[in-house]
């Protein structure tokens, strides 16, 4: 059997005095839809930080197809394959649509200052490769016509699909949706779902902390389940919502005991 695209092993994170990561492990197999779930506070934001390279862990291992990225920068990370977005988006004002993705090309392209100095014809041709890129992209989430508009400036559900673009311009292996149906309405989070099953189909792996269930259930492969920073629950989404410690967490059942 061929190694997992991502492995997190024995994963410890403190705040303060605050335990709020606590001895997670898991893996990732490439291709799939994998889901975290948990109620708040359960640690999951803090999970993809750590992933990501935002925070560093106290103790433990993540690696990324063989590589072990705990304690890279986050640029260092998202150079390996790791692209995110978050809870909150986070758009550039004043900036297209088109502008805003390209942002995420960055990683993959050779311009730079001395670049633009020593070959500017190089860096134009580099630059334009990358907007008909990102333009792709755009197309391919079906915002192609929005391109030109001002990001900041469209509905909340548009700017979400903005902010997934941007990620997917890295070219990432791996992808962390924070909460992507946040603040959506019902049809914007099945729009949500048919791109993230897309993105899939695509050959990415999507790694995505969600409250939605619905969502959940209809487009992970695996669902794990934290709760107050502890892992309760892996499996196919129908076992990890059978299971009696997620049950509890979520209803509040004070029969069953709590990690």
């Amino acid at each position: 059997m061929s190694r997992p695209l991502l492995e997190v092993r024995g994963l410890h994170h403190w705040f303060g005095g605050l335990h709020v990561i606590d001895d997670v492990s898991f893996s990732c197999r490439a291709g799939i839809v994998k889901a975290i779930i948990g109620p708040n506070g359960a640690g999951k934001t803090t999970l993809f930080n750590l992933i990501a390279g935002s925070i560093v862990p106290a103790e433990g291992s993540i690696v990324l197809d063989g590589r072990q990225t705990a304690g890279l920068p986050p640029h260092r990370v998202a150079a390996l394959g790791i692209s995110r977005t978050f809870q909150a988006t986070r758009l550039f004002p004043g900036m297209s649509v088109l502008e805003n993705v390209m942002v995420g090309r960055y990683l993959q392209t050779r311009g730079g200052f001395l670049a633009g100095m020593i070959g500017p014809a190089l860096t134009a041709r580099g630059d334009a490769a990358a907007r008909r890129e990102c333009r792709g992209i755009l197309d391919e989430l079906g915002a192609g016509h929005l391109a030109d508009q001002e990001a900041t400036r469209l509905p909340f559900g548009r700017q979400r699909v903005v902010e997934i673009a941007r990620a997917l311009a890295a070219a990432p292996r791996l992808l962390l949706l924070d909460e992507p149906a946040c603040g959506l309405n019902p049809s914007e989070t099945e729009t949500l779902g048919t791109l993230i099953a897309g993105i899939r189909q695509s050959g990415i792996t999507v790694l995505i902390v969600e409250h939605d269930m619905s969502l959940v259930m209809g487009v992970s492969d695996e669902v794990l389940a934290i709760s107050a920073g502890r892992r309760i629950a892996e499996g196919t989404p129908r076992e990890v919502q059978a299971d009696p410690e997620v049950v509890a967490v979520y209803l509040g059942d004070p029969d069953v005991s709590r990690p």
